[in-house]
């Protein structure tokens, strides 16, 4: 079983970002390095800034991407100890001096999310203001891409291919889908030994406030999306003297991680449902029922017949992943309903498959840190509840998405944290939050319960929308141009903002391959 990174080489493309680097090392405290202000003792360098990987896109003319890295300790509570290497980049505001409002660092989601090539994707959807306004910086966090990466191994067979069913039926299938949890949770405790609880939300807040200190900035302006928020809100618990201006986007709620995974998965019900009502609407395109009762059949049995007989690796598991991916993005809808009419049809699941392998290094690497995250950032269920759940979830419908429930892990973690992460609270500037009406990836509950944590926070919703990720994301003008207002500006609404949204889609011409 392979460790996790933090104890051996950075993946090889991290060598064209910087020399080679044994990922932790002792941190001797060095005289001659800036000092972080609010991190007494513990050093940081200047970031320099070079060549990014070759994995990281680069922006178009004359806008350019460098990056670095940042020695940050493994532990922020004991400085001296091992360190790792933190990996940033950033694409320098296009406006004039004049223009300029420092540094805006931002974060894609996850947990688990890369965040070093987010600095040049997500800066390309910003509004031109905001582009002009701000360097755009993004990062890897700890455990992450080229930041000493997680590696929990076959994480109790989760690679595995065709993988069993995720919705268990029967005491004999819980019983097997707990010690699958059990092999997960002991698959991460070897890769990663006694570095588990320092992949935590709480260290990646404070190496978030190396990295402004490294780019000697007084303030940290940011923009977080989904799992991202719960970082911004983190920060701003431990730092709300050093918070900017921020917007947290696709806000994730203030609750354990566990009972948000299960807030989501009862949204994914009621958004499958829609969908089923959206593709009934258009049967002549699609052709899988006349009424959200008959497509829900259809759905059904399409499932039933990838659990039975597999295409190529692809079941029941592979089937509720894609599902699951799809429900989020209604973009993403018309490819599913197609994927769904040509697996009935003559079996061919192309459509339903992801563009990229679920097993490939960066997913392994994504769905390492995402469960580590989790279970570092506060106390995990109970297996007894996790099966209690699993069971309230099928009572409401026999084969719930159970794909997004991740922190269910956390009930076998080894060094289970005896706090959950604070978020928010008194004494942090107004942030501005921004929210779909229907997302089913963050439901907008969390949104309103996260508000209440954040004093002079104002809500932006984005009504009749049914998609994750709504800032420079949807093409909303009433949206982005809020947010930029209040990024550029420093304009605060008096009042929360309700903008219209688009409604659900009109379908897309006949998808074809993927």
């Amino acid at each position: 079983m392979q460790r996790l990174s933090l104890l051996c080489a950075l993946v090889a493309s991290a060598t064209a970002l910087l020399p080679a680097d044994t990922g932790i090392a002792s941190a001797p405290h060095d005289p001659g390095a800036a000092s972080a202000p609010d991190d007494p003792g513990v050093s940081t360098r200047p970031l320099r800034f070079t060549a990014c990987p070759e994995s990281v896109p680069r922006p178009p003319a004359p806008d350019r991407v460098d990056c670095g890295r940042l020695r940050v300790p493994l532990d922020w509570d004991h400085p001296e100890g091992a360190h790792l290497h933190i990996a940033v980049s950033r694409v320098r505001a296009s406006g004039t001096p004049a223009e300029r409002r420092g540094v805006l660092l931002v974060n894609p989601g996850g947990p688990g999310g890369s965040g070093l090539s987010y600095a040049v994707t997500k800066r390309a959807k910003l509004p031109e203001r905001v582009r002009r306004a701000y360097d755009v910086i993004g990062f890897d966090p700890r455990g992450v891409g080229h930041s000493a990466p997680a590696d929990c191994g076959a994480m109790g067979g989760l690679f595995d291919a065709p993988g069993p069913d995720p919705v268990p039926v029967g005491r004999a299938a819980e019983s097997a889908g707990l010690d699958r949890l059990h092999g997960l949770a002991d698959d991460c405790a070897a890769g990663a030994a006694d570095t588990l609880p320092q992949l935590s939300t709480e260290q990646t807040a404070h190496d978030m406030d190396a990295i402004r200190a490294a780019l000697g900035e007084r303030r940290t302006h940011y923009l977080g999306v989904s799992y991202g928020s719960w970082l911004g809100a983190a920060y701003a618990a431990r730092f709300p003297h050093r918070v900017g201006r921020m917007v947290l986007d696709s806000v994730v709620g203030p609750e354990d991680w566990y009972d948000f995974d299960l807030r989501q998965a009862r949204a994914l019900l009621r958004q499958r449902e829609v969908f089923f009502g959206w593709a009934a609407r258009h049967a002549d395109r699609f052709r899988l029922g006349d009424d959200a009762a008959t497509v829900r059949t259809t759905y059904l049995r399409v499932r039933a017949e990838l659990a039975a007989h597999p295409v190529d690796g692809f079941g029941a598991a592979e089937y509720d992943r894609a599902v699951y991916r799809s429900l989020g993005r209604t973009e993403r809808w018309t490819a599913l309903a197609d994927g769904l009419r040509a697996s009935l049809r003559d079996g061919d699941t192309r459509l339903l498959r992801p563009a990229t392998a679920f097993d490939g290094a960066e997913s392994r690497n994504y769905e390492a840190a995402n469960r580590i995250v989790k279970c570092a950032d506060g106390p995990g269920p109970a297996p007894r509840r996790v099966v209690a759940d699993i069971r309230r979830l099928r009572r409401l419908d026999p084969y719930p998405v159970l794909t997004g429930i991740e922190a269910s892990a956390c009930a076998y973690w080894h060094h289970r944290p005896a706090r959950r992460t604070p978020l928010g609270g008194p004494g942090v500037p107004p942030v501005l939050l921004t929210a779909s009406a229907h997302d089913p990836v963050t439901p907008v509950a969390g949104a309103h319960g996260l508000r209440r944590r954040l004093p002079g926070a104002r809500l932006v919703t984005l009504e009749q929308d049914y998609s994750h990720g709504v800032f420079a994301s949807r093409g909303n003008a009433c949206v982005d141009d809020t947010a930029a207002a209040y990024l550029v500006d420093g304009t605060v609404p008096a009042r929360d903002v309700r903008c219209a949204g688009p409604g659900l889609p009109d379908p897309s011409p006949a998808t074809t391959g993927r």
